[in-house]
């Protein structure tokens, strides 16, 4: 019987599944019913604005404060804001950081800040003393010299870090370019300008704006509201009430003609590009929710026209978008942007240029602009499942003058948005003809092909500028060496400028230590050199990480006990660079030649190439003091290109021979500074030294 009764269900689901014609899409079904909650809301005597969101489907609870002031500008002080983030949440007057730390980890919560905001969530149990934590931390901050100390030397390693970052001067250059230096979303920081900022910037910059006048305390979760608005009272009334200070800045413009802003980077692998326009848009605008569709269209995502004309049909890039904001105080910006192969660089300005122009002359097609809606309205529906997204929902609707019903209408406001309201709001927020386009690359590969770009008929004329947005002049490459100068005699000056080459050809051993700082970690490295030996060892908190070693006719890598032969031909070009000083293989290997004059660091070398199978090395050397300023090299190794530079600076004596007590090359994204320790000339060596 019960095998019957199986074989009577399977028939009947066998049954209904044939009745489903799988060749036919199913159509889709009503939009989804917005209902998002309605906060209650109090107000505190001293101007904070709480609202509060009971939802008890899961016993978590979220707390977000956000202080809602204009951009600020920070001037010669530059950083203070950043400083002020990095110090807030670090204990209270009345915690210490530890304690504050512990607790906040024991309970299983989160708590963050930065210098307007900040953020906290727990478990609804712990939901009083969470609040009680964040308020505390917020109203009595625990500013102490020592952490002030850490967190500013943490900026300024970060400063260094980027100062050869092609994406991060693009970024800066991009920012001041478009706003002025005077405007809040132009000014940059710099080491400087965090040198200039003393404990007491920090208290006062936190006294100015970190004040309840334009604060809004959302609280969402399982959470009841009149114990929320009793915990609140408590712990946030003692907040002192203040205004912060007003100030006017200059309003930006966009040039009067498509331009292109050149940076040059002469260490980048690759070129930044962007194609921006500075935009007037607000949430409450009738076509803001056209201008995000359109933005979608063009580069808002792998859909988007960029991507597919870059990366899928050009193969120019791993990625390219667009994207535009919105901001009530100020201006923000349109861009179109990409990271691109160098060769291909003055083609991408004219893609890029290409996309823009078309979505601004040309009709979206129907299809386009139904997946785009789809993309915005599936977002939307899942972004209502976090709580950081309803309570920014919820300050959106209090700040940026925005309808009741902006949020349950939205989808139903996507859906009516036309083909023809695509185009309109491409038209009033995209430019391809008062466009500033900035690109940071390395000149030297770029510049000459990019001074030949025209877009609709008309060459785009080039302004030169340096990495912090100030004109420049057109960078020189190659400039003709004088007659007379050969690489022989560009050696001979570098070994005169370090202490002559009798003293030189005097040196039988040569150990040279640096030492630095990278990702938390001290980074060392020991150089060992004789006449026919190398061995050059990486220590990463004083434990060896990898070497190089050479002697004999042997030549390999090592890992711990690991040794790793060389590849052959990149052992024979690395053999070009052994000798007390590789100055010596450059002479020896007779494929070094004199490439021209380049800048470096504001001042003309003469470039020596030394072309080899696997490895490109180029040297360069100060004209006038004859120093090495910087070395470089590209190494290829199975289709791979590896690229590294690194800069010499302040040169010190040893016994009377020059070293540069400053060496910077990049490790991964970060620019390490290594000081040098410790030179050490005619030492005994002995072979255990070159194990």
């Amino acid at each position: 019987m019960k095998k019957l009764i199986f074989l009577i269900i399977a028939l009947c689901t066998t049954a209904s599944y044939a009745q489903i014609d799988r060749s036919v899409q199913p159509k889709p079904g009503p939009a989804p019913e917005i209902n998002l909650k309605e906060p209650k809301r109090f107000n505190l005597k001293n101007g904070l604005k709480v609202m509060v969101v009971e939802n008890h489907k899961l016993p978590r609870v979220s707390i977000q404060l956000l202080i809602d002031n204009p951009p600020i500008l920070e001037g010669e002080k530059a950083g203070v804001s950043s400083m002020t983030a990095s110090l807030l949440g670090k204990g209270s007057k009345t915690i210490a950081k530890d304690d504050f730390e512990e607790e906040v980890d024991y309970i299983g919560a989160r708590i963050s800040f930065g210098s307007q905001r900040a953020f906290a969530s727990s478990l609804s149990q712990y939901f009083p003393r969470i609040l009680e934590l964040l308020a505390d931390a917020a109203i009595n901050p625990n500013f102490t010299v020592e952490e002030f100390d850490k967190e500013k030397a943490k900026i300024i390693t970060g400063i260094k870090s980027q100062e050869k970052d092609a994406n991060a001067i693009a970024n800066r250059v991009q920012n001041a370019l478009s706003y002025g230096t005077n405007h809040p979303y132009g000014e940059y920081v710099t080491e400087e300008s965090v040198n200039n900022i003393e404990l007491a910037d920090v208290n006062q910059f936190y006294r100015n704006y970190f004040v309840p006048a334009n604060a809004y305390l959302v609280i969402i979760g399982d959470v009841n509201f009149d114990e929320a608005k009793e915990l609140v009272e408590t712990h946030f009334t003692p907040w002192t009430k203040a205004v912060p200070p007003s100030f006017s800045y200059s309003k930006p413009t966009d040039p009067y003609y498509t331009q292109i802003n050149f940076v040059d980077v002469p260490n980048a692998v690759q070129s930044e590009v962007s194609v921006q326009n500075l935009v007037d848009l607000k949430m409450a605008d009738e076509d803001y929710l056209a201008a995000l569709l359109a933005n979608r269209i063009l580069g808002g995502g792998s859909q988007g026209r960029l991507f597919q004309n870059l990366r899928e049909d050009k193969a120019y890039t791993y990625h390219s978008y667009s994207r535009i904001d919105n901001d009530r105080f100020a201006q923000s910006t349109f861009s179109a942007s990409a990271s691109v192969r160098n060769a291909v660089t003055d083609s991408t300005v004219v893609q890029i240029l290409s996309e823009v122009d078309k979505i601004i002359k040309e009709p979206v097609t129907e299809q386009e602009l139904k997946d785009a809606k789809a993309i915005y309205i599936g977002s939307f529906v899942m972004a209502l499942e976090r709580p950081e997204t309803i309570a920014r929902y919820a300050i959106n609707l209090a700040t940026e003058n925005l309808p009741a019903d902006f949020y349950q209408n939205y989808l139903e406001n996507i859906n009516a948005v036309t083909v023809e309201d695509v185009q309109k709001a491409a038209q009033k927020y995209f430019t391809s003809d008062k466009a500033r386009i900035v690109v940071s690359g390395k000149g030297s590969d770029v510049l000459e092909n990019l001074e030949k770009v025209s877009f609709n008929g008309k060459i785009i004329p080039i302004k030169y500028y340096d990495k912090f947005a100030k004109p420049a002049e057109k960078p020189v490459y190659n400039a003709a060496v004088p007659d007379g100068i050969t690489v022989q005699s560009v050696i001979n000056n570098y070994f005169k400028a370090i202490g002559g080459k009798e003293k030189i050809e005097n040196i039988e051993s040569l150990l040279l230590i640096y030492e630095g700082e990278a990702m938390g970690s001290k980074i060392k490295t020991e150089e060992r050199r004789t006449a026919n030996k190398y061995a050059q060892t990486t220590f990463m908190n004083d434990n060896p990480m990898m070497g190089i070693i050479a002697k004999d006719d042997e030549l390999y890598m090592k890992q711990g006990a690991n040794k790793i032969p060389m590849p052959a031909e990149m052992a024979s070009d690395l053999k070009g660079a052994m000798g007390i000083l590789p100055e010596y293989g450059i002479l020896a290997t007779g494929a070094a030649k004199l490439a021209g004059i380049e800048n470096i660091n504001g001042k003309s070398a003469y470039k020596i190439e030394v072309l080899g199978t696997s490895i490109q090395a180029t040297y360069y050397y100060d004209i006038e003091s004859g120093l090495k300023v910087k070395e470089a090299t590209v190494i290829n190794v199975g289709g791979q290109t590896q690229n590294q530079e690194t800069t010499m600076k302040d040169y010190v004596s040893f016994e009377g021979i020059l070293f540069p007590s400053i060496r910077s090359t990049m490790m991964g994204p970060q620019q390490v500074e290594s000081k040098l320790l410790e030179a050490v000339i005619n030492k005994n060596v002995t072979d255990a030294d070159f194990e």
